[in-house]
């Protein structure tokens, strides 16, 4: 889901409990390697570079668990991989799949075979080698037991098999144009064959990082791993501070305690202005969603949900915030089949009143239930607006976890706001038992030809009608889509700049003395 001291929850697309929080980035290295150019901060320092540096970066959302096999979460995945877990393969900052573990892969022409090429001399944190054996054992597990994060993701896998310990050859039942992609999330992560590490607490990865300590509460350390098979990371060790106060994490900033302080509130960015650090902004696919329980009565009934998202100022909120952009689609722009579906919300309260009275809602009364970090910004102007149609919205605020409980995994709730985070996640609403309760065969339809149509450009227009009629169908609203913005001190360079609210690639950080 999503992330954002402007927000923070993020849920994933794919797998079952996808969720909230967030930063993502690529590396800078990893782009350049692949021939595709990474976004990333340079502060335009021209010291030497301090390979014993420490890189401490303020974050919002901290994890429950380290487990990212069996944890869902945008905050996992966002500082776990690429720093401390690897798969086959990864993605760049606009999305761009490049090879990782795998030096190289092919496709066969029907789309079903996939051969992978192992780098050479990639060894765990313990010092063990990597075999395509620990590749197929992660992989068929990840197919084989539904509580690992990612399963769907593997769904269509007819067969995993190890060719020689450095191939490893992955056999669909169908096409699938998410298949790749999907391998780039928890579901593809590589692990060691009977590995007895605690991945709560504990991990044994491939990555430039391991753990070096989580003050639960606090922070999470990492320490270059010096014996990584590629390039070596550019800084000793990294702290993340978790900082879930928005203007506490501009004054720890202010302070000079940071070096970076990621999802800065846009109303508090102006404070940092008089300070040496660069503010960047950044590209997401971040979207504010405001979820309707499709399943529960009234919302279960299109005229009331086109109605409250007819009433919503969608441009006042977007003022208000002070960053962002509207979005009227489920699918954002840097995504496949994104297109402009503002027709389908336009800020009409007249209209909304009459589709309420049509409805037989005149005097509704709902409530939003919502994590407590999102801050009362989008309560207060939801409740101004649905006040003029004549709805009344009560505002349940709530810690993350219980959010997680009682509206992800029990979907107890009427409406909610998170940030989702994770691209290419319109097939959420293709999953009627994801939170969202919504049904729709055709989109189920359309979404499944899109995922086993081999030409992109079609696919793209598959989602394109996928996404239309979600949105005609008013199956949730979609407050904004965000843009990111990061406080990079001088002598930090390579900080990634783009989509970091899912992922937070910092093998290619440097900082100079």
């Amino acid at each position: 889901m999503h992330r954002t001291r402007t927000a923070i929850p993020a849920i994933r697309r794919r797998t079952g409990l996808a969720l909230i929080t967030g930063l993502t980035a690529a590396s800078l290295l990893l782009a350049a390697c692949s021939g595709t150019p990474a976004t990333s901060t340079s502060t335009g320092s021209t010291g030497a570079v301090d390979a014993n540096a420490t890189l401490t970066v303020g974050l919002v959302l901290e994890p429950t668990s380290l487990d990212i096999r069996h944890t869902s979460g945008a905050a996992l995945e966002q500082v776990l991989i690429d720093n401390i877990y690897e798969g086959l393969v990864s993605r760049t900052q606009d999305d761009t799949i490049v090879d990782r573990i795998a030096k190289s892969h092919e496709i066969s022409a029907d789309g079903l075979t996939y051969t992978f090429v192992l780098n050479d001399g990639v060894t765990f944190h313990d010092g063990a080698k990597l075999t395509a054996a620990d590749v197929v054992s992660s992989l068929q597990t990840a197919k084989d037991d539904k509580t690992v994060q990612g399963h769907g993701d593997l769904a269509g896998v007819a067969s995993i098999a190890a060719k020689d310990d450095k191939t490893v050859v992955i056999t669909l039942s169908a096409p699938s144009q998410n298949f790749l992609f999907g391998l780039t999330g928890p579901a593809g992560l590589v692990f060691q064959k009977d590995s007895t590490a605690d991945l709560q607490s504990a991990e044994n990865g491939t990555g430039p990082f391991t753990l070096q300590k989580w003050n639960k509460g606090s922070s999470l350390a990492f320490s270059r791993f010096d014996q990584y098979w590629g390039q070596k990371a550019g800084v000793k060790s990294i702290v993340f501070d978790y900082i879930p106060d928005f203007t506490a994490g501009v004054n720890a900033a202010q302070s000079g305690s940071l070096d970076v302080l990621t999802a800065v509130d846009p109303n508090l960015a102006p404070q940092l202005d008089k300070t040496k650090f660069t503010i960047t902004t950044g590209k997401t696919t971040d979207k504010g969603t405001l979820a309707f329980n499709n399943a529960k009565a009234p919302l279960n009934d299109q005229r009331v949900r086109e109605a409250l998202r007819l009433a919503i100022d969608h441009k006042a909120i977007i003022q208000a915030r002070g960053a962002g952009t509207t979005l009227y689609g489920p699918i954002p722009q840097l995504d496949p089949g994104y297109q402009d579906l503002s027709s389908t919300a336009p800020y009409d309260p007249e209209k909304a009143k009459a589709l309420l009275k049509e409805a037989g809602q005149q005097n509704l009364t709902l409530t939003l239930t919502i994590p407590s970090f999102y801050g009362s910004t989008v309560p207060q102007l939801l409740t101004s607006d649905f006040k003029k149609v004549g709805v009344t919205l009560k505002v349940n605020s709530v810690e993350f976890p219980a959010w997680l409980d009682t509206v992800f995994t029990k979907h107890d709730y009427d409406l909610s706001f998170v940030l989702h985070v994770e691209p290419r996640d319109i097939g959420n609403f293709a999953n009627p038992a994801y939170y969202f309760g919504y049904d729709n065969p055709e989109v189920q339809k359309l979404y499944t030809q899109s995922q086993t149509e081999l030409d992109p450009k079609k696919s793209a227009d598959l989602l394109s009608q996928a996404a239309a009629i979600v949105a005609k169908d008013a199956a949730a609203d979609w407050l904004y889509e965000d843009r990111t913005l990061t406080a990079v001190r001088p002598g930090v360079n390579g900080f990634p700049k783009d989509s970091i609210n899912s992922r937070l690639d910092l093998r290619g950080v440097t900082v100079t003395k």
